[in-house]
C-alpha cells in the first residue's frame, strides 16, 4: 500500500495483522520507520516490503528509537520505531526516555512472544506495561488483530494530545500473522484548542504595567509558522524573549528582543534578571530543573513573579508553579489570540526598552568567541560555522560539556534547525543527524559529538553510509567524560577515578566504515577539513583534538581543581 494514497475506509479485505498494521501507519501519514529487525515481527517487515513507507535499518535499538524521536521533532507527527522483544525493547528504552523528557510524540512498536506463551517465561518475554509504565504515556498490547485500527489510532492520538510523549505498543508474534477482515481507521489529528478573548485581555493587562517582564519559550508543540507570531508578539508588546534549555531555535538569536537561553551554564545576567522579573510568561515549556537553575528562578508553589503559563497539557499547569493565569492551549493558539484579539498593546515605556537593550547588548557579548587553552578553539570553530553553513541547516548534538559551546555560540535563526536532547542523553547527536537527513535529504545536517558521546551510538555512522547520507559529525575529543570530570574535580579535586578514556582514531574509523574522515588539531585547519568533508559527498567525521585543559568555556581543568582545593583548605 502506498503511504501517499488515501485509504478507502469503506472497503474491507482479508489481511494479516501485520499488513493491517502497516496499512494503518500509511493512513496516519507515516513516511518513515526506523528499526532493528527481529523475528517477533517478521509479518510487519513483510508488509513493509510492498509499502511506500521509507525504511531505515539501524544497528542498535537505542539509535533507532532516537532516530524516530528526532524525526518527530522535525515533523510534528509521531516518530515510529520497531524493535524486537526483550533485549531489543530494553535497548530502545533510552530513546523512550528522551521522548518522555523532551515531550516528543513517538510510538515504539515491540514484538512480543506468542499469546499462548505469555506469563510462562517465554523466550525474551517482558511485561511491557511494568517496564515502560513510568516512561510512556500509554502502554498497550494488541491481543486481537481486529482491534489494530482502533488501537493504532488511539496510540497516535495519545502521543500527540496534551503534552506529547511516547506510546509503547506490544505486538504478539502470532497476532501479527492471523488473517482478519477489518475496516481501516482514519487519520488522527490533535484536538483543536484555542485561547479566548477574556484570557488574552487578562494577560495584556499584566503586560502593560510590568517594568521587568520576561517571556520564556520552550516545549514541543510549536509549528513552523509560530515563530513569526512569537516575533510579532514580542515586538508589539515590547518583551524580551529567552529560550529554554535546548530550545534555542524557537526564537532567532539575531533578533533585538532575544536575550539569551536558560541552560545549566546560563548567562548570570539573564538569570538575575529572570529572578527579579515582575512578570514571567512561560509559553509551551515547563521550566524544569536545568533551565530553572534548580528551581530557583521561580519559587514553588507560589512564584515571586506574576506568572502566565501557556501549555497544551492540562495536567502540567499548576503542577510545580501556581500560575496567575494558566492557559491550556498550544503556543500558536495563545500567540494568535494575543495578536488578533488584543490588537493594540499599551505603549512600551522607555525604561523597559532600555532594559531590553541592556540585556541584548550583554547577550551579544556573551555569544562572542572566547580564548581557551590549547591549539583548537571550539568557540572560533562555531563562529566560523555560523557564517559557513546554510541558515536552515539542522544542527544536532548529544550530551556533554562540548555541547555548551554549541548552545552558547551557535546562532540559531530558523525553527526546525535544532535537535538536542533535553533529557541529557549521550549518544543522541549522530542518530538524530541520520534521521534529519533521512527526513530532509536536501538540507545540510551537522552533528556535534563528544568522544564519549560518539562511542555510545557510533555504529549508526554505518547507517548513514548504507543510505548515502552526507552528514558531518564534528567529534570533540578530550579523552575523558568531560561533564563528569568537571563535577569530579569540583567535589573531589585531583582524585581522577573512572572518567578517563582511550579513544580510537575517529577519522580512520569513519574511513573504515566507508565514509570520509578528517583529523583536526588546530583551529586554522578546521575550515579546509570541513570543506573537504562537504566536497566528499559522503558521511563524514571531523575528529577534533581538544586540550583537556579546555574543560569548560570559562574555566580550565586546573582552575576548577585549584578553586576546589582552595575551598577545602
Amino acid at each position: 500500500m502506498s503511504a501517499t494514497k488515501p485509504v478507502d475506509s469503506t472497503v474491507s479485505r482479508l489481511r494479516s495483522g501485520g499488513q493491517v498494521l502497516v496499512d494503518q501507519l500509511a493512513l496516519q501519514g507515516c513516511r518513515h520507520v526506523f528499526f532493528v529487525p527481529g523475528e517477533s515481527y517478521l509479518a510487519v517487515l513483510d508488509a513493509l516490503y510492498d509499502s511506500d513507507i521509507t525504511q531505515t535499518i539501524c544497528r542498535q535499538e537505542g539509535g533507532a528509537a532516537m532516530m524516530a524521536e528526532a524525526s518527530a521533532k522535525l515533523t510534528g507527527r509521531p516518530g515510529v520505531c520497531f524493535v524486537t522483544r526483550g533485549p531489543g525493547a530494553m535497548n530502545a528504552s533510552a530513546g523512550i526516555h528522551v521522548a518522555q523528557q523532551d515531550s516528543t510524540p513517538m510510538i515504539l512498536f515491540v514484538g512480543q512472544v506468542a499469546r499462548r506463551f505469555r506469563t510462562r517465561g517465554g523466550f525474551q518475554e517482558v511485561d511491557f506495561a511494568a517496564v515502560f509504565g513510568s516512561m510512556a504515556k500509554w502502554v498497550v498490547e494488541i491481543d486481537d488483530p481486529r482491534r489494530i485500527p482502533e488501537l493504532v489510532s488511539r496510540a497516535y492520538s495519545v502521543a500527540m494530545a496534551g503534552r506529547p510523549g511516547p506510546v509503547v505498543v506490544a505486538l504478539p508474534e502470532d497476532m501479527l500473522v492471523e488473517p482478519v477482515d477489518v475496516v481501516d481507521g482514519r487519520q488522527v489529528m490533535p484536538p483543536a484548542m484555542s485561547c479566548g478573548p477574556r484570557e488574552c485581555e487578562a494577560v495584556a493587562a499584566l503586560i502593560g504595567p510590568s517594568a521587568r517582564p520576561l517571556v520564556i519559550v520552550g516545549g514541543s508543540t510549536w509549528k513552523t509558522e509560530d515563530q513569526a507570531s512569537l516575533i510579532a508578539f514580542s515586538e508589539r508588546y515590547g518583551l524580551p524573549v529567552a529560550t529554554s534549555f535546548r530550545r534555542q531555535a524557537l526564537f532567532p538569536t539575531t533578533h533585538e528582543n532575544y536575550v539569551g537561553t536558560l541552560t545549566p551554564a546560563a548567562d548570570p545576567v539573564l538569570v538575575d534578571y529572570a529572578r527579579s522579573a515582575d512578570l514571567v510568561i512561560l509559553i509551551g515549556g515547563l521550566l524544569g530543573e536545568l533551565p530553572s537553575q534548580h528551581y530557583s528562578i521561580l519559587s514553588s508553589p507560589v512564584p515571586r513573579q506574576k506568572l502566565v503559563h501557556v501549555h497544551p497539557g492540562a495536567n502540567e499547569l499548576n503542577r510545580v508553579y501556581s500560575a496567575d493565569h494558566a492557559l491550556n492551549c498550544r503556543p500558536g493558539d495563545f500567540l494568535e489570540g494575543m495578536l488578533a484579539r488584543v490588537p493594540r498593546a499599551t505603549p512600551v515605556t522607555r525604561a523597559r526598552r532600555a532594559s531590553i537593550a541592556g540585556l541584548r547588548a550583554h547577550v551579544l557579548d556573551w555569544m562572542r568567541p572566547r580564548p581557551q587553552p590549547g591549539e583548537l578553539n571550539v568557540t572560533e570553530i562555531i563562529a566560523w560555522l555560523n557564517a559557513e553553513i546554510d541558515d536552515d541547516a539542522i544542527v544536532c548534538n548529544g550530551a556533554g560539556n562540548y555541547a555548551t559551546w554549541v548552545h552558547r555560540f551557535y546562532r540559531y535563526t530558523k525553527p526546525g534547525t535544532q535537535l538536542a536532547p533535553i533529557s541529557g542523553s549521550m549518544g543522541y547527536g549522530l542518530p538524530a543527524a541520520v534521521a534529519a537527513k533521512r527526513v530532509f535529504p536536501k538540507r545540510q545536517v551537522v552533528a556535534f559529538s563528544g568522544d564519549g558521546c560518539f562511542m555510545m551510538t557510533g555504529q549508526e555512522f554505518m547507517t548513514a553510509v548504507q543510505y548515502g547520507l552526507p552528514i558531518i559529525d564534528v567529534v570533540i575529543d578530550n579523552g575523558m567524560f568531560g561533564t563528569i570530570r568537571m563535577h569530579q574535580e569540583q567535589r573531589y579535586p585531583g582524585r581522577v577515578s573512572g572518567t578517563s578514556v582511550v579513544n580510537p582514531d575517529f577519522a580512520a574509523l569513519a574511513r573504515a566504515y566507508g565514509g570520509h574522515g578528517e583529523r583536526v588539531e588546530r583551529t586554522e585547519d578546521f575550515a579546509a577539513a570541513f570543506r573537504r568533508a562537504v566536497a566528499s559527498g559522503k558521511p563524514a567525521v571531523i575528529h577534533c583534538i581538544l586540550d583537556p585543559e579546555a574543560l569548560t568555556i570559562n574555566r580550565s581543568l586546573t582552575a576548577i581543581r585549584e578553586q576546589a582545593l582552595g575551598a577545602k583548605t
